[in-house]
């Protein structure tokens, strides 16, 4: 059994993976002011309610978008298990020809992400993750990751919505009755579920034009199967995406 840790800005996934199967995911918050003693004590915590042996694991990787937690997160894991966590990052075997203008920017989760999609559900693809930022990536049919786009998350964008203006609260992200809002707060959600499926819509018309080609289309993230049930592109959903990656890169780099 491997431990895989998943961090994004918001919150770290951590998945025991067996055999490729994904057991006891659990999510803890993303904290670069934690040492790693502390990290080391509230994963003891939770493998403790879980119920899952420490002393089971034979590996360790982590994805990190967070570099202050990275050295914080391998040491909690190392003080927790003995194993050194591999780490994602130049250097590791991943099977991709990264084609963009600089390689060793590549962000881990991107990576990650594609490296799934790939493996599972084959090539040219278009990754969408949704998470505090909602990414689109592209790999093309011979494995090339070529690039693609950033945008600001739901859950952002509309949190700095309602910070920045006096009228506009908070709000959840759900979907509205329908798309023409008849109040504020509907307006709002309209705009989240609706305008961000309708974007994730547009980005992949144009990514395909640009490449000729349809491709398999993957979308993983927190908030994927909110939004995308709204997109008219067919989607495959899956939000272990990036612990499958994870898993994948493991036995690539043993």
């Amino acid at each position: 059994m491997i431990l895989a840790l998943d961090v994004g800005n918001t919150n770290i996934v951590v998945g025991c993976i067996e055999n490729g199967e994904i057991r006891n995911i659990f999510r803890i918050r993303t904290d670069v002011n934690q040492t790693y003693i502390e990290y080391a004590v509230k994963l003891r915590e939770i493998f403790e309610i879980l119920k899952v042996d420490t002393d089971a694991f034979e590996g360790a990787i982590v994805s990190c978008v967070v570099p202050p937690v990275t050295k914080s997160l391998t040491d909690a894991v190392k003080l927790l298990t003995g194993l050194d966590c591999k780490v994602v990052g130049p250097g590791m075997k991943t099977g991709l020809n990264v084609c963009i203008d600089d390689p060793g920017t590549l962000a881990a989760d991107l990576a990650v992400g594609a490296v799934a999609a790939i493996n599972c559900y084959g090539s040219p693809c278009i990754i969408v993750d949704m998470g505090t930022a909602t990414t689109i990536t592209v790999v093309d049919g011979k494995n090339r990751f070529l690039g693609g786009a950033i945008m600001p998350g739901v859950n952002l964008s509309y949190s700095a919505l309602s910070s920045g203006t006096s009228l506009l609260p908070h709000i959840s992200i759900v979907p509205p009755p329908k798309a023409v809002g008849s109040n504020t707060i509907d307006c709002m959600r309209s705009g989240a579920v609706f305008g961000n499926a309708a974007m994730i819509d547009g980005m992949i018309d144009r990514m395909e034009e640009e490449l000729g080609v349809k491709c398999n289309l993957v979308v993983t993230g927190g908030l994927a199967s909110s939004v995308t049930k709204y997109c008219r592109h067919e989607l495959i959903c899956d939000d272990d995406l990036l612990l499958k990656g994870l898993w994948i890169l493991y036995n690539k780099n043993k």
